[in-house]
């Protein structure tokens, strides 16, 4: 009878809505998971990150215990304790209700807020716990995080909250409403400071919170299969009287819809933020208030090296006819971004999503160190054979893409990085879907964004560079193409199909749209030719890539020590020559 006893009182299954029962690991030696059903020892289980470890199920995990597991030993200091809770409403037995729950949980309330190291590295930190009323947003959950972002801002801190909660909390009213502002401004105060913000979205994340602080960061994360969302399941199941489909509002929904940068695993969580934290540090040399950051250091890698050493004069070849410069810029064996950011970045970390309905597989984007210095990179992706190819809609970026793009140009601004933009698309994709969510509204904000960021750009036509699809990752400061690139209007098939009549004529058509580097190196169109001793391949894409590390190296050394005025002065100049 009491091994029956044991196994009847399950771990429940938790649906973001509004139960107060919570899927903590209860007290006793042995429980069922809720997932695989599996009997699982409650201290193996503790041991694990509160992971079931037959399935790999997420238990939700006390503030106090993440908080152990992220910082390091003995250095979370927590802030705003014991604040004093308020019945806004005189609602019956909610006072009754808050002392049951501090004793049953040992909590003050529904997050712990305070200051920690992450590696040595000094962070703000608030962790919600769901044992307290579904760690629902009230007024002191609402004044707490808020304090967070205050002082983060004051003693220039970046903030990481682990956010779980059961939306508002229904016994305080529109008091509890007004913390959704409230927080927001707050976080509005801490990033126009220039400072960090992560949220980690953990299981159930939905309501006020879903509408406000939690998808407001530079970077948002999540952990696997949490459930995200503005209303609950049981909410729109109710409303609109149809079953939802399997994995809606899950994390892996949500990334696949924009809206979060990376899923990771509670094991990785403590690394991912320290790299995160790495790449966002800041830099005592630079200037907060007008976005300048002082020149690399001429010992700095190869930032020293004379422009004479790194761009010798070039001379077009005639081996190759236009035809065959366009059809090598399109070859299958040609690198891809991705193969050149492996080769010239260090520690490359991509986002995803552009937090309107989509991630463009077409773009990667993300962070990443050069010479001990973090850039933002942008690529459009072709994909690397056919099935790829495919996924990544050989590179014919959608609206998706170019909201991505913009979503991190704007983030590189705020952090003072270069962005680096490594362009390779036959053309923006002309489907009927991309006509619908505005494909040029879309590149026409790219357009607008860099001509006014207010940090170096650089881009590098890698393979084909297809009309407005392409400009809209070269408007910079500089634009750099590689020997057998080509750049153009559009397609030499559209140019005959459009002006002759009949696409046949491509070959001809590439013959009269000087759309060769050497073409347009002549016209003052590009900067620079990177030679290409033989058409570049990913078996000896090694001598190409070490040229443009240095070329890399050479342009944030010029452009770095610009004012903001002046690069910006020097980036309209250029385009307002042609």
């Amino acid at each position: 009878m009491r091994i029956k006893h044991m196994f009847k009182k399950t771990i429940m299954d938790i649906r973001g809505e509004e139960q107060e029962n919570t899927p903590e690991v209860p007290d006793g030696l042995m429980r069922k998971c809720n997932a695989c059903k599996a009997a699982v020892f409650v201290d193996e289980v503790k041991r694990n990150h509160y992971i079931c470890p037959h399935c790999g199920n997420y238990f939700h995990m006390p503030a106090y215990k993440r908080i152990k597991m992220l910082v390091d030993k003995n250095s979370f200091e927590e802030w705003d304790a014991h604040m004093e809770e308020k019945n806004p409403l005189s609602y019956k037995g909610y006072g009754e209700k808050l002392r049951a729950l501090r004793e049953k949980t040992g909590l003050d309330e529904a997050v712990v807020t305070g200051k920690g190291f992450i590696m040595g590295m000094p962070v703000a930190l608030g962790v919600c716990d769901c044992r307290f009323l579904m760690s629902s947003m009230g007024e002191v959950v609402g004044e707490k995080i808020t304090r967070v972002f205050e002082r983060a801002t004051k003693e220039q801190l970046p903030v990481i909250l682990y956010i779980c909660s059961g939306g508002a909390r229904m016994q305080e009213g529109l008091v509890s409403l007004m913390q959704m502002a409230k927080t927001s401004m707050a976080l509005r105060k801490h990033s126009d400071a220039g400072l960090l913000y992560v949220p980690v979205l953990t299981d159930p994340t939905t309501g006020g919170v879903t509408a406000s602080f939690a998808m407001l960061g530079d970077i948002i994360l999540a952990e696997p299969k949490a459930l995200i969302g503005f209303a609950g399941p049981r909410v729109i199941e109710q409303t609109i009287g149809q079953k939802l489909p399997k994995g809606f509002q899950r994390a892996e929904f949500l990334l696949e819809h924009g809206f979060v940068d990376r899923i990771v695993e509670r094991e990785d969580q403590r690394l991912v933020l320290a790299d995160i934290l790495k790449l966002h540090q800041p830099e005592e040399s630079k200037d907060h208030k007008n976005g300048q950051s002082n020149k690399l250091d001429s010992n700095d890698g190869d930032a020293g090296i004379r422009k004479t050493d790194i761009w010798p004069e070039f001379t077009p070849s005639d081996e190759f006819t236009p035809w065959e410069h366009v059809q090598t810029a399109r070859a299958k064996t040609r690198p891809t971004g991705k193969n050149y950011i492996e080769e010239i970045f260090d520690d490359f970390m991509e986002f995803h999503g552009d937090r309107h309905c989509g991630d463009d597989p077409a773009v990667i984007g993300g962070v990443a160190f050069f010479h001990g210095k973090p850039v933002t990179v942008l690529a459009q992706e072709k994909g690397e054979g056919t099935k790829e190819n495919i996924a990544r809609n050989f590179g014919m970026v959608s609206p998706e893409g170019y909201w991505k793009s913009l979503r991190l140009m704007q983030q590189a601004e705020k952090f003072h990085r270069p962005v680096i933009c490594l362009v390779d698309t036959p053309g923006a994709f002309c489907g009927l879907e991309a006509e619908e969510r505005g494909q040029g509204e879309a590149i026409a904000k790219n357009l607008y964004t860099l001509s006014g960021l207010k940090v170096p750009v650089l881009s590098i036509v890698i393979g084909e560079g297809g009309s407005g699809g392409a400009l809209a990752f070269a408007v910079s400061d500089e634009v750099w193409m590689l020997e057998h690139s080509v750049y153009s209007i559009l397609s030499p098939e559209g140019f005959a199909s459009i002006l002759w009549k009949d696409s046949k004529k491509a070959k001809e058509a590439a013959a009269v749209m000087k759309l060769t580097a050497g073409d347009l190196l002549e016209m003052g169109m590009i900067e620079h030719v990177i030679p290409e001793t033989e058409p570049v391949s990913r078996e000896n894409m090694a001598e190409v890539s070490e040229y443009l590390e240095k070329g890399i190296a050479d342009f944030l050394g010029k452009y770095s020590g610009k004012a903001c005025e002046e690069l910006l002065e020097h980036r309209y100049e250029r385009f307002r020559r042609m």
